[in-house]
């Protein structure tokens, strides 16, 4: 470990700590120095700092900078579907079935691995099992995920989440025949606290909003086109089943009695975000997977 020391100027003087530091160095984040201060790495006058403290004239930031981690997850070759690169960030169209970061039951074959050995710079900000990974998408949802290649791009992304400005279009086929053509669920969203491996609305819960309008209607199903303007774990199928209409194919929470298609029937479809370096509005379009667009064919000749 290497150890900085910095006595706080009369210019920085009300500056909140991490904001400090962060401009100390242009290679660190702000999140990782936000990562380091919650660890117990950054002292103000020999005491742990907290993130939001506000420096006074004199006082003596003293800032350990941890080794790195080893990243004990290995590198696999995949034709991954790129659908952009530069320096900062990756657009990839990831498959069904594919998980996005290893967990354990799963240390092989995600993302991940993929992504390890299609580049070498991804940020670390989330960890040693999850670098460059801005956002994720369930294993059996198909779709565009936007991917970082270094910390500063990693924070500009994730503000950009914060400040609900990245698009994301969803594209759905639900139990049921939605009457209405398009409408809004707000319902916070928690941990189920009966089956701890499933969300649901909750009181109490964090703030969820999901946009929907209606594509095309069936006899008992539904094509719809979901906007999220929050990113909660399983939002759309947890709103969706709130609602009523519930995911085909959905093991988790839709009907016992549904389509066989090996998990939900949902496509993260259209990406859209301002470049982190660029500050430039980018938009991506995936087509439905094989699977979903013979789906549709076929409920359309039933019909």
């Amino acid at each position: 470990m290497s150890k900085i020391e910095h006595q706080v100027l009369e210019n920085e003087k009300g500056e909140r700590l991490d904001k400090l530091i962060t401009g100390l160095n242009g290679e660190w984040s702000r999140s990782q120095v936000q990562q380091w201060i919650k660890d117990g790495h950054v002292l103000v006058n020999g005491q742990s700092g907290k993130v939001n403290y506000k420096c006074n004239i004199q006082d003596v930031i003293s800032i350990i900078i941890p080794e790195p981690e080893l990243l004990n997850v290995e590198a696999e070759q995949m034709d991954l579907d790129v659908y952009y690169e530069d320096g900062d960030v990756i657009v990839v169209n990831k498959p069904k079935g594919m998980v996005v970061h290893p967990a354990p039951g799963h240390q092989s074959g995600t993302l991940v691995n993929g992504l390890m050995a299609h580049c070498k710079d991804l940020s670390g900000i989330n960890g040693i099992l999850r670098p460059g990974i801005v956002h994720r998408i369930d294993k059996d949802t198909s779709g565009l995920l936007m991917v970082a290649k270094n910390d500063k791009a990693h924070e500009r992304l994730v503000e950009q989440l914060v400040a609900k400005t990245v698009t994301r279009k969803y594209f759905a086929l639900v139990h049921g025949v939605i009457p209405h053509d398009h409408g809004t669920i707000e319902a916070p969203i928690g941990r189920d606290k009966d089956e701890r491996q499933s969300m649901t609305v909750i009181e109490g819960g964090k703030q969820a909003v999901t946009h929907f309008n209606v594509l095309e209607r069936f006899d008992e199903f539904t094509f719809v086109e979901c906007i999220l303007e929050t990113g909660r774990t399983h939002q759309i199928r947890v709103h969706m089943k709130y609602i009523g209409y519930p995911l085909a194919g959905d093991p988790k929470y839709g009907p016992r009695k549904t389509l066989n298609t090996n998990g939900q029937v949902l496509h993260a479809g259209i990406l859209g975000f301002n470049h982190p370096r660029l500050n430039e509005y980018m938009e991506f379009s995936s087509p439905l997977p094989a699977y979903f667009d013979e789906l549709l064919k076929s409920l359309r000749n039933k019909d």
